[in-house]
């Protein structure tokens, strides 16, 4: 791989239109909590490209409404955290950026 494929996420990954659609509609019910000069956030973020699927962003150094709602709902100020829901009701909240890009994967890749 390049470094600028490298740097950049990697060569997205191609999807048929209904299944791309299908992803995005997925991925848009999570929400991952991040600040941009952030690398654990970036690695996340380069893998979300490559897995072409948009998380909504929340940038928890900007916002302290965002921060205060990871802190309550993940029980701790830690990035990244992706926020995940439940069948049931309630999220599941994931840290640590191996864990989130593995869960990525498996689920979009």
């Amino acid at each position: 791989m390049s470094l600028l494929a490298w740097l950049f996420g990697g060569t997205p990954l191609q999807r048929e239109p209904a299944a791309q659609a299908a992803a995005e509609a997925e991925a848009a019910k999570l929400v991952l909590y991040q600040f941009a000069t952030c690398p654990y956030c970036l690695r996340v973020r380069r893998a979300l490209r490559r897995l072409a699927v948009g998380v909504p962003l929340r940038d928890v150094r900007r916002d302290p409404t965002t921060r205060a709602e990871l802190r309550a709902g993940g029980g701790r100020y830690q990035v990244p955290c992706l926020r995940i829901p439940r069948e049931g009701g309630g999220h599941t909240w994931l840290y640590e950026s191996a864990d989130i890009v593995a869960y990525l994967e498996r689920r979009f890749g």
